[in-house]
């Protein structure tokens, strides 16, 4: 009888050893699961570390934008042309057409256009505007002018030509332009030409391009600014004008400042 009884307990005991052995089984499986993501992770890790050297190699060089814009051969001295970063593919011009930028600096104007697409071999988009948000070409309202040769030279004749009223403040072209073209993956520069500013205070223009050029919750700039002064009304205009060209030097440089711009204040407008 005390056989029995044993009997039927070992056979239960080798039961319970049984289960024990498939949870092991089971187990043992998730170990072998967890170091092989443990593995992935660390080659993760050590591709993370790779990738990061080879961005801090790149930030020293040209990107590849600017190399496809510039050219294969550039050099890196070539980055910056006139203190300008040239790592846009898309550009906007802001200019002012008032009667004091039309009547004295309109050819220097048309000059400085073609040299600063000369910088762009290829872009992928341009658009001009004024100050007050105009467009130059009426049939591209909201598009990009796409860049060929021949659209180039129909930008500098239409411009040749291209006299409107002007506030000579360039706030809302400014900021039409931001609104209507940014969508967030695009690299635009916008390119300002003018000579005074008479918009009101220079905080106020500083505050409003601020709030619509700033990614929400960080202090990214989602396009650049830069822009070219023109000196007529400081070498040629009645003195009691002459503060608002020093009120747009003002207002511009500073603008070009915060929004990852260069201000070029040109010493002649001949």
């Amino acid at each position: 009888g005390e056989t029995t009884v044993l009997n039927r307990d070992l056979g239960a005991k080798r039961e319970q050893i049984s289960e024990f052995e498939e949870q092991i089984a089971i187990l043992q499986g998730s170990l072998a699961s967890s170091k092989s993501r443990y593995d992935s992770l660390q080659t993760t890790r050590n591709s993370n570390s790779i990738v990061a050297e080879q961005l801090a190699i790149a930030r020293q060089e040209l990107s590849d934008e600017e190399e496809r814009l510039l050219g294969r051969d550039a050099e890196k001295k070539n980055q910056l042309i006139g203190g300008i970063p040239v790592d846009s593919e898309y550009i906007i011009f802001i200019i002012d057409n008032s009667q004091s930028m039309y009547a004295w600096a309109w050819p220097k104007v048309l000059t400085s256009v073609r040299d600063t697409l000369s910088m762009y071999p290829t872009v992928e988009g341009i658009q001009v505007m004024n100050g007050r948000g105009a467009y130059l070409f009426p049939r591209f309202v909201g598009d990009w002018i796409p860049d060929d040769p021949e659209r180039r030279s129909m930008i500098l004749s239409n411009l040749a030509n291209w006299s409107a009223p002007d506030p000579s403040d360039p706030t809302g072209g400014i900021t039409k332009a931001i609104r209507t073209f940014n969508d967030g993956t695009k690299k635009i520069s916008i390119y300002v030409y003018g000579d005074d500013f008479r918009g009101g205070t220079i905080e106020r223009v500083v505050r409003t391009v601020d709030q619509e050029n700033r990614r929400s919750n960080s202090p990214d700039r989602l396009v650049r600014v830069h822009a070219v002064g023109f000196p007529q009304i400081f070498l040629e205009g009645d003195p009691m004008i002459q503060g608002s060209a020093e009120r747009f030097a003002t207002m511009i440089r500073e603008l070009a400042y915060r929004n990852g711009g260069t201000f070029v204040a040109l010493n002649d407008y001949r």
